[in-house]
């Protein structure tokens, strides 16, 4: 097979298999998450210019291809404000390591930076459901069959634990701590941070019954979560999670008004918090348990409850109500020398 533009091919390796792993020392899962990145980006080119993976070069990469680009996730793969921004910033580095690689490529790198990232409003709210609407969610999947059993138990683990989507996919059963007074999973987070997060009881009982439906015995290096293609197992898709929650939430909605227009695994995270938060458990603790390492950002959640609490204020207070009554005072006339009085100025 004729590759183009082969340099372009040979940089992507190097980026992913030596310069982030090796010299920059970045954990699997961000290595992970350049690389489904520079897929995308790759297969939207390839869609784009109607051309073959071989095809693609350098000069399809400019400032129209990767506004193009974003527009595209947002527009058919409904991506967020975040992960927009992420994006463009991985494809930002690369192009930079790039210029540094080969100096006369340095242009494509300046085209990159002059696309500008977006400036998301600040929400005092979080995307979230209720516990009502969880329960309604939580009876969609059939545990009878296989699918609905894993489903089902996938999400009971994210929504308990509070953990990202990618640190759930990650999962091995040697991090499933359960034969303890205390049942705990070892979550491998962002820059390489570990934490233990306890689970419930009942989450034990998921768990066991689960692995001994999936799981052989001593199949320590198969992931909990996993996807089978031609007789291996794959670590399951976030895109596979993505589809299944979309789904039962779908369904859910037809019964219960509660549950989100939208829900995604992330939202399991945020209602969990959410919850704990309204329920007294302190802030510093639920920073710890999401594994945030800035207090700063586990505040949306405090945020948000007084948000949810004055909207739910504002709807009981009814038109009739006394404060709603309530004139403006008027404003009186002041003349200068009462102005002055007022102000300190005599």
């Amino acid at each position: 097979m004729k590759i183009k533009d082969k340099r372009l091919f040979e940089l992507l390796k190097e980026y992913l298999t030596v310069y982030l792993p090796l010299q920059k020392a970045v954990s699997p899962n961000t290595v992970k998450s350049y690389r489904e990145t520079l897929n995308l980006y790759m297969e939207f080119l390839c869609i784009s210019n109607a051309l073959q993976l071989k095809n693609i070069s350098f000069k399809n990469i400019s400032v129209g291809s990767i506004n193009a680009f974003l527009k595209w996730l947002e527009d058919e793969r409904h991506c967020g404000l975040t992960t927009l921004n992420h994006r463009l910033s991985v494809i930002r580095a690369f192009l930079k390591y790039v210029g540094m690689k080969v100096p006369t490529y340095n242009d494509y790198y300046l085209s990159a930076s002059q696309v500008a990232k977006r400036k998301p409003e600040r929400k005092l709210t979080v995307d979230h459901f209720s516990e009502e609407a969880l329960n309604v969610i939580l009876s969609q999947p059939d545990p009878k069959t296989r699918k609905g059993h894993r489903d089902l138990f996938y999400m009971i683990l994210l929504y308990d634990t509070g953990a990202r989507d990618c640190e759930i996919l990650n999962l091995m059963p040697k991090d499933v701590i359960t034969e303890t007074g205390s049942p705990y999973i070892i979550v491998h987070g962002k820059g390489k941070k570990i934490r233990m997060i306890p689970i419930m009881k009942e989450t034990v009982q998921h768990y066991k019954s689960y692995m001994k439906r999936f799981h052989q015995e001593k199949e320590n290096d198969v992931p909990v979560f996993y996807t089978e293609i031609h007789g291996a197992k794959h670590t399951m898709s976030d895109d596979n999670v993505a589809r299944f929650i979309g789904k039962y939430a779908s369904l859910a909605r037809s019964t219960c008004a509660d549950v989100p227009a939208r829900v995604t695994p992330h939202m399991f995270r945020h209602s969990r918090a959410l919850n704990l938060y309204r329920k007294g458990v302190p802030l510093p603790l639920i920073s710890e348990w999401l594994g945030h390492s800035n207090l700063e950002t586990t505040l949306i959640y405090a945020y948000a409850d007084t948000e949810m609490k004055r909207a739910a204020i504002e709807e009981a207070t009814n038109t009739n109500h006394p404060v709603r009554k309530t004139k403006g005072f008027e404003s009186v006339a002041l003349d200068d020398d009462t102005l002055k009085r007022l102000y300190g100025l005599r």
